[in-house]
Parts: structure tokens; C-alpha cells; sequence
């Protein structure tokens, strides 16, 4: 038997954020963050191979809100940390910019611990690379979040290219994540549903695409989807990293559709929050009984 359900693989960041009137503030953030939130509130076993510099970020006491998550801490010399400038109020556009980065994961970081399902949440190209992809994917389902593989540090400048590899390793992907933004960056197709067809021809199993207005996933076989109903966008950051654990945590139980209702369902409620989501799985069931 695994003694985890999700090892979640990424760094830790220290983020530079600017908010739409000028406000600055300096936090501790990552899509390993979000995710392990997100995963571990909704019942899911959750592991975080969590690297980072412990002076600027440590990944022990990063986690230490959700005690069941178990943390696997990765030291590095150096610390990721990004600049986010917002430039409207719902937080929908910003300018992000890189100002440091981690060193490098590497497979012989990953510990002995099994997992069903490892979640691969870095936050730019050179992160985490395709050997960490294809090492995960002999250890169990491989699920990525393809920001890592497209999001390159250009002189600062964090601009989105196309994955080379795409079609080399797509087939060892069980779950992968992309926004609609990125989807079509991979794919060349702006509709996000025959995007989510041609990935699925790649070799990805199955397929989740978020955006502003809902979550659709593809199997193959059919598209399932659901809309977001936030009621604030206070908590905009952190949206798609959220979604996808949610999603995974569920899904190691569920079928696809129950998995997406609730996924959208938790993103929607943690929108509405500052920060990586703090509640439980019963709230975000109570939030299905009342808006879905």
C-alpha cells in the first residue's frame, strides 16, 4: 500500500507583490504551497518535496498550518522569488518578473516515500526538468502543471514559450493542468476544448484547462466541466494551483465528474480568501449545496 496519496514537487518562493493601489508586501508563496494546501484539506494524503533556502523560505515552517502535510525539505544555496505587479483590482493581469531562482531539482531528490500520484508544481523552465518527469512517471501517475515547462526567465522578463519536448513526454503524463492561455501556446488552437483534444492525441490521459469562467477536463472520451462562482476575487492568486490539487485529492477517489464539481466548487470558495486555503472539505461541500 502507498503511504501517500500526492507527493507534490516544487519550490518554494518569496513573492514581491504590488497590489492595484499600490500596496507592497513580501510573502512567502509556490504552487507547492497552494497545492499542499488545497490537497491535504481535502483529505487527501498529501507529501511536499519542498525545496528552498531556509534563511528566506523554509519549507518546514512554510507547511507548519496543515500539520498532516509530511514535508520532504530540499535545501538550496539560492531562493526563487518573483515580482508581481497587479494592474487591475480582480488581480486578472499582473507583470511578473524573476528576480532569483532555486537550484535545479534533481531525481535523486526524491525520497523513499511512495505516492500514487506525483504532482509536479515548479514556477519556470529550469525548475524542475524532464528527467524529474520521467523519473516520477516510473514511480507512480504522473500529474504536471505545465507553467514550469513554458514560464521562461528572459533577462527577468518571464515570458511564455512552447514546450520542445511536448510530444516526447506527454505520453507519461496521467493528469496534466494547463490555463487556457498556455493551452493555446502548446497547441496553436484558441479554443480551449479542441486544445484539450490535441493534447489528449499527444499522449496526455487526461486534461485540465482552467479559466476565468470555469474548469473543463477531457478524458478522451468527453468533456466535463463547471463554472467558477466566486462571489470576491480577493484570493485570485493561487487559482489554477488550487484547482488542479483540489482536483487530484478528489480524483484518487472519484470519478472525473465528481472531481471537477469539486474543484471548482474549492477554488471558488478560496478565491474569496487572501492566501492557500485554510478551510476543510466540508465547506467546500457546503459550498456545492448552496451555489452549484
Amino acid at each position: 500500500m502507498n503511504s501517500l496519496d500526492i507527493m507534490i514537487i516544487g519550490q518554494l518562493s518569496l513573492d514581491i507583490n504590488t497590489d492595484f493601489g499600490g500596496r507592497r508586501e513580501e510573502v512567502i508563496g509556490g504552487a507547492v504551497l497552494a497545492s499542499g494546501f488545497a490537497a491535504a484539506a481535502s483529505g487527501a494524503r498529501v507529501g511536499v518535496l519542498a525545496k528552498g533556502n531556509a534563511q528566506i523560505a523554509d519549507p518546514v515552517k512554510a507547511f507548519e498550518a496543515r500539520p498532516q502535510i509530511q514535508v520532504f525539505p530540499v535545501a538550496s544555496a539560492t531562493c526563487t522569488s518573483i515580482s508581481n505587479t497587479y494592474l487591475t483590482a480582480d488581480r486578472e493581469r499582473r507583470i511578473c518578473k524573476a528576480i532569483s531562482h532555486i537550484e535545479p531539482y534533481k531525481p535523486s531528490d526524491l525520497p523513499d516515500a511512495a505516492a500514487s500520484i506525483y504532482h509536479v508544481a515548479g514556477l519556470m523552465v529550469g525548475d524542475i526538468n524532464e528527467d524529474m518527469i520521467e523519473a516520477v512517471a516510473e514511480r507512480g501517475e504522473c500529474a504536471v502543471d505545465v507553467q514550469c515547462l513554458l514560464r521562461r526567465d528572459e533577462g527577468g522578463e518571464m515570458l511564455f514559450r512552447d514546450w520542445e519536448r511536448k510530444k516526447d513526454l506527454l505520453p507519461q503524463i496521467r493528469y496534466l493542468k494547463t490555463d487556457a492561455a498556455e493551452a493555446e501556446i502548446l497547441t496553436g488552437l484558441t479554443d480551449r476544448y479542441e486544445a484539450a483534444k490535441q493534447l489528449f492525441d499527444w499522449g496526455a490521459k487526461e486534461i485540465m484547462i482552467t479559466h476565468n469562467t470555469e474548469v473543463i477536463v477531457y478524458d478522451g472520451e468527453r468533456f466535463y466541466a463547471e463554472p467558477l462562482k466566486p462571489r470576491n476575487l480577493t484570493g485570485r492568486t493561487g487559482r489554477g494551483d488550487t484547482t488542479f490539487a483540489g482536483y487530484l485529492a478528489r480524483r484518487h477517489k472519484d470519478g472525473i465528474a465528481a472531481a471537477t464539481l469539486y474543484a471548482a466548487a474549492l477554488v471558488s470558495l478560496k478565491m474569496e480568501t487572501p492566501g492557500p486555503f485554510m478551510g476543510t472539505e466540508e465547506d467546500v461541500r457546503e459550498y456545492i449545496r448552496q451555489f452549484y
